[in-house]
């Protein structure tokens, strides 16, 4: 039975650096981004989920002055209509999943 050699790393491993892997770039983009360019990328990639997350703050909004001013009727409207918006929201979020993996493959 042979025994094993020493073993020498390629690179030595350093907690602060991620590793490095052959043929993988963890970023698409070469500078770091701000929090307003990555929003605005993100708007870009995928429109409807920032229209579904202001339709379901403005159905909650609307649906809680309703609430207080005592229109029962019309917050339980407000309230349905913001679980409406609340599923728009994920199902938009599932479609840009979707089409980002969908783009991603060779």
């Amino acid at each position: 039975m042979a025994t094993p050699g020493p073993v020498t790393p390629e690179a030595s491993l350093e907690p602060s650096k991620p590793p490095v892997i052959e043929g993988f770039s963890p970023t698409l983009y070469s500078k770091p981004e701000s929090f307003k360019e990555k929003f605005i990328r993100k708007v870009r990639e995928n429109p409807m989920v920032p229209i579904g997350c202001l339709a379901t703050a403005t159905a909650l909004g609307y649906g809680l002055y309703c609430f207080h001013k005592g229109h029962s009727r019309r917050s339980q409207l407000m309230m349905r209509t913001r679980i409406a918006a609340q599923g728009f929201t994920i199902a938009a979020i599932l479609v840009g999943l979707g089409v980002t993996s969908m783009k991603s493959r060779p």
